[in-house]
């Protein structure tokens, strides 16, 4: 764990982010907490999943529990680092690590990202650390992070429970979209139960990125790569079936298995390449006629952000209905295409991109992209109208 240190009268936020698959909750969240420290507060980020390079960002302080995922794409189980299931001294130790965390850091704001919304998975360390916060002498403000668009909870009483415990815990909830293209009463039917606590802080987008350095026609994005097998192979199967004078950039993800990375390579042409990962990733889209993504969260940020055309395959297993919600939102307003994982092959593909790369860009308003930046003001005022 790292050792907390204070810096003058700034500020304390301590922000909780577990991802369990993919990196799009922890990329969300270090966007947030490098905008909070730009903007005076002294940030630590207390982070459960697996390590990813460049996450979180550097001049954040950063506590890492011991590391757990998912033990499949159903989020039914979890592992630790070795693929073992976790049992209940593991769980016991992260916990500890947590709540000695908070104790030595004494932030001013606590904020955890999904929960109660998501990651119930982790009630065994979160609920623990929300008593705590509830009874101490300097109670911080307690907040939840989340997206516009939530996963549709089939459990019976799982969505009453949610609000149990914004009630009993949260002051407010950060929804991090644009009411004018998700409310958060679209895929949370008891939003009218915690309204009053409801604040949308805008999309996290990255800022605006430099001019792409290298220029590629069509740049196919699969997220970390756990899950995006299928869209990689078909998008290069497509590009054989495609114009050559097309130049294409394939990121499969850096949890792509190797034995897929390297067949994968292996079958690119000429005008192909293969990458792992491209930091430059929203300055490529910037130069690009075409974007080819699942529909995550922070994908759709990027390609909002640079105006590019984009064809989007939502993730969809596990019974996963977020992605899907937000590609039906863009494409009915002529600002995406979209293909579903149940279409997608080689074929489908190749017809997608042709029809996207020949359609205009569509009519959509602009979006509020600044929620990182404003997250700051919301903090402030928040904890104002508190005291």
């Amino acid at each position: 764990m790292t050792q907390a240190t204070f810096h003058g009268d700034r500020l304390r936020v301590m922000f909780y982010v577990q991802h369990l698959l993919g990196i799009g909750h922890l990329a969300r969240a270090s966007r947030i907490a490098g905008a909070l420290a730009a903007d005076g507060f002294d940030v630590t980020m207390v982070t459960g999943g697996m390590p990813v390079p460049g996450f979180p960002p550097s001049e954040i302080r950063h506590v890492a529990l011991p590391a757990i995922a998912t033990g499949d794409k159903g989020f039914s189980g979890l592992v630790d680092s070795d693929g073992r299931p976790v049992d209940d001294d593991f769980k016991a130790r992260r916990r500890d690590v947590l709540l000695a965390a908070f104790r030595d850091f004494a932030p001013d704001v606590l904020i955890t990202e999904a929960f109660p919304f998501g990651r119930r998975q982790v009630r065994f360390e979160l609920l623990p650390l929300l008593e705590h916060a509830l009874s101490s002498s300097k109670k911080p403000l307690v907040l939840a992070s989340i997206r516009d668009l939530l996963q549709e909870r089939s459990k019976p009483g799982a969505n009453d429970e949610t609000v149990a415990l914004i009630n009993r815990y949260f002051d407010a909830v950060l929804v991090h979209g644009d009411a004018r293209f998700a409310r958060l009463e679209d895929s949370f039917p008891l939003q009218a139960e915690i309204a009053d606590k409801i604040v949308y802080t805008g999309l996290v987008a990255a800022p605006p990125p430099a001019p792409a350095s290298e220029i590629f026609d069509i740049v196919v994005s699969a997220g970390g790569g756990a899950v995006g097998m299928d869209l990689v192979k078909a998008a290069v199967g497509a590009s054989a079936l495609l114009s050559h004078d097309l130049r294409w950039c394939i990121i499969a993800g850096p949890n792509l298995p190797e034995a897929d990375f390297v067949e994968l390579s292996g079958r690119a042409t000429a005008n192909v390449e293969v990458f792992r990962f491209r930091k430059d990733f929203p300055s490529l889209l910037t130069g690009a006629k075409l974007s080819v993504s699942q529909a995550g969260y922070n994908t759709v940020c990027d390609v909002l952000r640079a105006g590019v055309r984009s064809l989007l395959i939502p993730f969809t297993a596990g019974g996963e209905t977020e992605q899907t919600a937000r590609a039906e939102r863009l494409h009915v307003r002529g600002r995406a295409l979209m293909l579903t994982e149940a279409e997608l092959n080689v074929d489908t593909m190749r017809a997608a991109i042709e029809t996207a790369l020949a359609a205009p860009p569509g009519d959509l308003p602009d979006l509020d992209l600044e929620g990182a930046h404003k997250t700051g003001a919301i903090l402030r005022d928040l904890l104002e109208k508190r005291s």
